[in-house]
């Protein structure tokens, strides 16, 4: 098979479940070390940069002659977790096809990218072509937000699995928490007991109400409407006793214009004058890049690409974004993101390396 399917099994082989998802899990120390390797004897300049203890960053940098402008090639290297999975770490090539966790989300385009960043060096540029591998991406980011405070591109390509669309948006999320107050009494005893679970029944009416109003508003042109949902509930200890808590776990996507500020508010409205709080969790904004901005069109000639997307889900192109670099995403076919059988067309990922060596060869020239 080809390079690009050795190396992509190759990466699906070791484990870097991600340990914040995965109590004991792995993570990517393993695995970045093996890229950290192959990138060396390819010739390319690598770094490891630790972005939380135990949770490396590889830099792998195909250096120009100087003088000329850098294109940054993202990647991340954590995975979600395997139940469900009967061959989670094959790496099983078959019919045309890279088969494991990882594999299209997103080991692929990490090893395309590898290779556009090797294939640069033989073209002579002037700019930097850097291969950001980094941790984190499935939770909290901590990988890409350690490259933005210390690594600038002038363009970059976060190589999520698009199914080779030219994507310039994308959702952002926020996280939240309600948490309503009872009174904890003997089921006996309703005159002293207050039920926290049947508090929390006015907010998921409410909530429900709210994600119905979202769905209906005006949106944006490629991402349509934001949306809320409830994601966990519990409460209680035993039947026979009113409960005295009752916590709603949720989530809330966003579309530009839709701030912290926005959902707080929302948060405030669901909670109403039950006895409780809201409290905000994780967030990261939204994205988005003009589909007139030059670099879109660049990357959309070297594509072949007719037109424009935005992706439901949210990548780490939203902090290189907020960082300044005019960012797209673009990467190959595949499927089975998250579920039990997982692959990526080769095919396509090869077509992807040409892609992005092509768009090097224009921005970095």
């Amino acid at each position: 098979m080809s390079e690009l399917a050795d190396l992509t099994a190759a990466l699906v082989a070791i484990d870097s479940v991600n340990p914040s998802l995965v109590a004991g899990a792995p993570g990517e120390l393993a695995l970045a070390r093996f890229v950290a390797e192959w990138a060396e004897r390819a010739g390319l300049d690598v770094v490891l940069e630790e972005a939380a203890p135990g949770r490396p960053n590889v830099i792998a940098t195909a250096r120009g002659s100087g003088g000329g402008r850098s294109l940054m090639l993202n990647a991340h290297m954590d995975t979600v977790g395997v139940a469900g999975m009967s061959e989670p770490f094959s790496g099983r090539i078959e019919d045309g096809r890279v088969y494991g966790r990882g594999a299209c989300d997103m080991k692929a385009s990490l090893a395309a990218s590898l290779l556009a960043a090797v294939r640069t060096l033989r073209l002579g540029l002037r700019g930097d072509v850097v291969v950001t591998a980094v941790s984190d991406e499935e939770v909290a980011s901590v990988g890409t937000e350690a490259v933005v405070v210390r690594h600038r591109a002038d363009f970059a390509i976060v190589t999520e699995p698009t199914d080779e669309r030219l994507a310039v948006a994308h959702r952002g999320f926020v996280g939240f928490e309600i948490e309503t107050e009872g009174f904890a009494a003997h089921g006996s005893r309703p005159d002293l007991g207050v039920d926290a679970i049947a508090r929390m029944g006015p907010i998921l009416v409410r909530l429900d109400a709210l994600a119905a109003r979202l769905s209906a508003g005006a949106g944006h042109p490629l991402l349509r409407t934001g949306s809320v949902h409830a994601s966990l509930i519990e409460g209680g200890q035993e039947y026979s006793s009113y409960p005295a808590l009752c916590l709603l776990t949720g989530e809330r996507r966003t579309i530009p214009g839709e701030s912290l500020e926005l959902v707080e508010a929302e948060l405030r409205e669901l909670l109403g004058d039950v006895p409780g709080e809201a409290r905000l969790g994780i967030s990261r904004p939204p994205f988005e890049l003009s589909p007139d901005a030059p670099f879109v069109d660049i990357v959309r000639r070297c594509a072949g690409a007719l037109e424009v997307v935005g992706l439901p889900f949210w990548a780490d192109s939203g902090l290189l974004g907020a960082a300044g670099i005019p960012t797209v995403l673009y990467g190959p076919r595949g499927e089975g993101l998250h579920a039990e059988v997982e692959w990526v067309d080769i095919a396509s990922a090869e077509r992807c390396v040409e892609v992005y060596v092509a768009v090097a060869a224009k921005v970095c020239a």
